[in-house]
């Protein structure tokens, strides 16, 4: 669900900011607009201005705390920014040799690297570089050619006397070597050779010996920088354990203090003012929270005479609308992956992450119905998110159950369908009905997505949306009554009269086409018909109400996938089954379990994928925006310790 916010108007004396920030508002998650975007038409308030003074020790920190290698140290003790600026300023200036010398070590390597990796297609020549820098008369070009152009240069080579070129390596695109030449010639030959795509490599003055032994002295320079470099790095380690404490203490001091700098630039001050006690200034901010923490916030802050807040609610504020936060049972936030991906849920609109993890891993699991597999997802999925965290893990988890639970509907474990008995069916036994079903199931939930709609519409106060969309009442009455109609039809039912029939679908079609002039005439506009020629108008209305009855049809039968699936499974277990010959009374195992593992990946790869796409084409295009802005906290709930 989308958590309910408030904006806080938060004030007090300019130079308390620091301590507000530290003590209560880096207790809550908040987020902050530009105060001055908002106060910009006040005459009396300036942007809050101030240089971040420690701007060169918190870089210095940052490069030291590196060294750590960890992000699980947190400070036993509080320590004041100017002490910790002269804490980080002592011990990097410990640090700073060992700091000078990896910098230049790095460079170094990279510069050796960057060599070989010139040389290298050049180690077949077996002629010292710099007797060759030394020709006189004789001018050289290094470089490679692309294959497409080099049996031009061949026969260029062939046809030419001046020319002579030395190939000394190839891969399946290009080839490397030099070409000789004349100094003489050597104008003509350049202009023909770049006619041909010759790029030129530059090798440098420095080499000596031939390329091969280059190239090996230089491996060898690298291994040696490598080798230093780790040494230093332990060297750098060493140094900061024995300043451990200071140095963590100082670090997130440091941090904290220009994270609060940050915070001031979407702050406003107030134009000095003399108010008995000498000049005065005061900060204002204004943030975003959550109905929670802001009466947390409000319950902290009682007795403190020096922070003022003030809230309102998102129907009373000017501000920009309230960023998206969202909030769900711990079982459905890994589906909330899912929703991002399509964009947030606005304020006002209806949070779908329940509703897609229900109908995803529903989908899924009749597509994928099979006991064994099933719990070989839910085992995979779980393992993987306790050691990596992953949404995706969770989802496949989830999803498992499902298919765990079909499988048994189905009768079928691992491909094998004669050790279970079905509790419901078997797809294959049944494929009409299979697909059948699958069509119905999902005309059923596109009813559902109609209804959420106009749920949406009413939190938006959009009338002509819930009224008059192809997803709304409108369509919902339309929609509704073919599906009826076909339920009574496969009942063996009698279908209600023809002119019942007609009112049923005729009006609420009406309606759909005349959508715009009778969303004006509710809002009571002006201009009830749009401008411009009025048989334009009518004549894309008819396209746009044949769209609309299309897409009816369209996304019903979109969803026979979900039974054509569960026939593939079974289908393509049937082939496995029967290449390790089954019939026969002894199976090759080794086949089924590999079968098993090919199928599994193979077709959970596309069942999630194609069960996804039904959810954002066919379901969430008919109720679902997904036009909120996220919700970006300046703070995270202190875990551990500051």
């Amino acid at each position: 669900m989308v958590e309910k916010m408030k904006l806080l108007h938060i004030t007090g004396p300019k130079a308390d900011i620091d301590r507000v920030m530290d003590t209560y508002l880096s207790n809550y998650e908040i987020h902050f607009e530009n105060a001055i975007a908002s106060l910009n038409n006040l005459a009396n308030v300036r942007p809050f201005v101030e240089s971040n003074l420690y701007k060169e020790e918190y870089a210095k920190a940052k490069l030291l705390w590196e060294g750590f290698g960890r992000e699980d140290m947190f400070p036993t003790e509080k320590m004041k920014v100017e002490e910790a600026a002269q804490v980080i300023d002592s011990i990097y200036a410990l640090a700073e040799k060992i700091v000078t010398r990896q910098e230049k070590l790095k460079q170094e390597r990279l510069a050796a690297a960057k060599l070989v990796e010139e040389i290298e297609p050049f180690r077949e020549l077996d002629y010292e570089f710099k007797k060759i820098l030394e020709f006189k008369f004789i001018a050289y070009r290094f470089g490679r050619i692309s294959r497409d152009y080099y049996q031009k240069l061949e026969r260029y080579i062939h046809d030419t006397d001046h020319i002579l070129f030395y190939e000394s390596y190839s891969d399946e695109d290009y080839v490397w070597g030099a070409y000789f030449v004349p100094k003489m010639y050597v104008a003509e030959v350049d202009a023909v050779c770049l006619s041909f795509h010759y790029e030129r490599i530059y090798v440098p003055d420095t080499i000596e010996g031939t390329p091969d032994a280059a190239y090996l002295e230089l491996e060898k320079q690298i291994k040696a920088y490598e080798k230093e470099e780790l040494s230093l790095k332990n060297k750098m380690r060493e140094l900061l354990e024995k300043h451990e404490r200071q140095l963590i203490c100082a670090y997130y001091s440091l941090q904290a203090y220009c994270r609060n700098f940050d915070i001031r630039k979407m702050a406003v001050c107030t134009k000095p003012k003399f108010d008995g006690n000498g000049m005065s200034e005061y900060y204002i901010l204004y943030g975003w929270m959550s109905r929670r923490d802001a009466a947390g916030l409000e319950r902290d802050i009682q007795g403190d005479d020096k922070v003022h807040i003030m809230e309102e609610d998102v129907d009373e504020t000017s501000i920009s609308g309230p960023p998206t936060k969202l909030r769900n049972p711990k079982i459905f936030k890994p589906f909330e992956m899912f929703v991002q991906m399509y964009g947030l849920p606005a304020y006002n609109e209806m949070d779908p992450t329940i509703f897609i993890a229900l109908t995803y891993t529903l989908m899924f699991g009749i597509m994928f119905g099979d006991v064994g597999q099933g719990l070989c997802l839910v085992a995979g999925g779980f393992i993987l998110y306790k050691l990596k965290k992953m949404n995706l893990a969770a989802i496949i988890s989830v999803a498992g159950i499902w298919s765990t639970v079909f499988g048994f509907l189905y009768g079928s474990i691992f491909g094998f369908e004669d050790i279970l008995e079905p509790v419901w069916m078997r797809p294959m036994d049944n494929i009409m009905t299979t697909l059948m079903l699958a069509i119905g199931f999902g005309m059923a939930l596109i009813l559902i997505a109609m209804v959420i709609n106009i749920v949406n519409a009413i939190r938006a106060k959009d009338m002509g949306r819930m009224l008059f969309s192809a997803s709304g009442v409108s369509g919902i009455i339309c929609y509704g009554c073919v599906v009826i109609c076909i339920v009574l039809y496969a009942t063996g039912h009698a279908l209600p009269a023809t002119g019942i029939l007609a009112v049923a679908l005729g009006i609420p079609l009406l309606a759909i086409m005349l959508k715009e002039p009778l969303s004006n005439l509710l809002e009571r506009k002006k201009k009830i018909l749009p401008e411009g020629s009025k048989v334009m108008f009518f004549v894309e209305a008819l396209v746009e109400l044949f769209d609309v009855v299309l897409s009816y049809a369209t996304n019903s039968i979109s969803f026979v996938r979900v039974g054509a699936f569960a026939l593939s499974h079974a289908g393509m277990m049937g082939v496995v089954m029967t290449l390790a010959g089954y019939e026969s009374g002894s199976p090759n195992m080794i086949v089924v379990v590999l079968g098993n593992i090919l199928v599994s990946g193979l077709e959970g790869l596309v069942v999630g994928i194609q069960v996804l796409r039904l959810e954002y084409y066919e379901m969430f295009s008919r109720f679902y925006k997904g036009t909120g802005k996220p919700f970006q906290s300046f703070f995270k709930k202190a875990s551990g310790g500051k």
